[in-house]
């Protein structure tokens, strides 16, 4: 069983002070989001396509 060693990004709307974020990291068939508060809380964990709906719709598109 391998293991993948997962990247985490936050939001480019994070403040300087770094609370208060959502943090995001791309697994091989799967999105996750965590909040960086709390990051042993287990993470949200969606599918690539519920996740490109999801910041298609808060960037305020349409699919």
């Amino acid at each position: 069983m391998s293991t993948v060693e997962l990247i985490w990004f936050k939001s480019s709307y994070s403040g300087g002070g770094g609370d208060n974020c959502v943090e995001i990291a791309f697994g091989p068939e799967t999105v996750l989001v965590r909040d960086s508060k709390d990051t042993r809380q287990h993470p949200l964990t969606v599918s690539p396509h519920a996740w490109s709906a999801f910041t298609a719709l808060a960037a305020g598109l349409h699919l």
